[in-house]
């Protein structure tokens, strides 16, 4: 890799804008997220149209204000790398062809980044880890573990049947009147909840099938709601604490699962919005400890959707000569393993 690469990312997939800069020796200069949070607040979920439109007012000015902190202009930028899915498909859209314009303005190259492998190279990016590791991907879109060869190159091992974990955070936060975002207050209310105090369900747990499924659990937490006529303030903590607990349980069994399929990596990553949750953190902590393997996740801040992932991952291709056309079309799906074996489920997110 060329050491002094430096990167301008562009991240706008969901309800967050974001850009960064970053080199190829691992140096942040500067990064900025612009928020949605209140705009999406009254509906109690992101809404595709409201994002699209905030990605448009915040974009060109993050940009600018990246730029400005680290004292640089466009032209000092080596390339730039943009989220080109999956995601919200409107805002994918607005990032990736910000970013072509960018680049046929200023004459740099283009490189169209996978969100997931912005997720999935991020702890590369803070710490030394070498290929192959293992990954378990975890966020409100997606719930997945792979084995990670190097850049481009993943292998599928598990994916969610039907809702992430992250989405079921959200959905029981909504449930329990917690409001957004729902992982984080769905965290800070089980601190002071009895995680024993409900019997939930851990589906797939135990079985044969590598998947996750977190459906069956949403539905339970659903029908215990739906049992009070009044929810007190310590019942949402022990509905809160119960419901993360069981989540922590599926997501420890099934990547146990996937390393006993996987004798050649040393060392197990987390990543994604849902790797910044403790009681998560803790327990990878410990099932990486039992097998004798180092245990990485990202700084709480990088956990969420950022630019300075999309720019990393955009130094590690850069490095490679991974290059993209002007052509590059936004995806609203794009799984990293494409021939990775079909899962059952209606829900199935490759």
């Amino acid at each position: 890799m060329t050491r002094d690469a430096l990167i301008l990312g562009i991240e706008s997939s969901c309800d967050e804008t974001a850009a960064a800069l970053v080199r190829s020796d691992k140096t942040i200069l500067a990064h900025k997220v612009a928020g949605q949070l209140a705009a999406h607040q009254p509906y109690g979920g992101v809404v595709p149209e409201i994002a699209a439109r905030a990605h448009v007012e915040a974009l060109t000015p993050l940009i600018a204000e990246v730029l400005a902190e680290a004292g640089l202009k466009l032209d000092d930028v080596d390339a730039i790398a943009a989220t080109a899915g999956p995601g919200l498909i409107g805002g994918v859209m607005i990032g990736l062809v910000t970013a072509k314009a960018l680049c046929l303005a200023a004459g740099k190259p283009l490189i169209a980044v996978n969100h997931l492998e912005g997720h999935a190279l991020s702890p590369r990016l803070t710490h030394d880890v070498p290929f192959p590791y293992l990954l378990l991907l975890v966020s409100g879109g997606h719930c997945q573990i792979l084995k990670v060869l190097g850049v481009g190159r993943y292998q599928r091992l598990a994916t969610t049947i039907d809702d992430a974990a992250g989405e079921a955070f959200d959905k029981v936060a909504k449930m329990l009147g917690l409001g957004m975002p729902g992982g984080p207050l769905v965290e800070a209310h089980a601190i002071h909840g009895n995680k024993a105090r409900f019997a939930l369900p851990r589906p797939l747990t135990g079985t044969k099938e590598p998947h996750f499924s977190f459906a069956g659990l949403k539905s339970a937490v659903a029908r215990l709601v739906a049992g009070f006529e009044t929810l007190s303030d310590q019942d949402k903590a022990d509905i809160a604490a119960s419901f993360q607990a069981a989540v922590v349980d599926c997501l420890v069994d099934r990547t146990a699962r996937a390393l006993a399929a996987c004798g050649d990596v040393t060392t197990l990553v987390v990543a994604g919005g849902v790797a910044a949750n403790g009681p998560v953190r803790e327990a990878l902590q410990q099932l990486a400890d039992r097998h004798n393997l180092t245990f990485v996740a990202p700084p709480l801040w990088l956990c969420g959707d950022n630019g300075a992932m999309i720019a990393w991952a955009g130094a590690e291709r850069f490095g490679l000569g991974m290059i993209d056309p002007m052509s590059v079309q936004a995806r609203p799906r794009w799984p990293l393993d494409p021939e990775a074996e079909s899962a059952r489920g209606a829900g199935v997110k490759a």
